[in-house]
């Protein structure tokens, strides 16, 4: 059996935030390279409690812009998984819906 890994590690500040966040995907990477990021957004589903565990983090050079973006493109993304799992065009089309409103948003800030 094939085995893929996804890691994570976190550099925290004295007060426990965030201060470098790198992660590592073994497939696909054969010389295991780390990268850093600023932000992770994990989602797990909890099959037993039937409801979702989030794990959100982002480091205290993550600009609010940047978060915005990243927000914007995790919903995008999500509309994605939720059309190729599932085929429900009317939830799809609403989260299509809102990203372009929070995207026309964020872009109206940045002028």
């Amino acid at each position: 059996m094939k085995r893929s890994e996804l890691h994570f590690s976190i550099e925290l500040d004295d007060n426990n935030i965030p201060d470098k966040i790198f992660w590592l995907a073994t497939d696909n990477n054969p010389e295991e390279k780390v990268y850093e990021t600023k932000g992770i957004a994990v989602s797990i589903w909890d099959q037993d409690n039937k409801n979702t565990m989030k794990l959100d983090l982002w480091t205290k050079e993550m600009q609010v812009d940047e978060m915005k973006k990243f927000m914007i493109e995790t919903l995008v993304g999500m509309g994605e998984t939720l059309k190729t799992a599932t085929g429900d065009d009317f939830m799809v089309s609403e989260i299509a819906n809102l990203a372009k409103k929070l995207r026309a948003h964020h872009e109206a800030e940045l002028k």
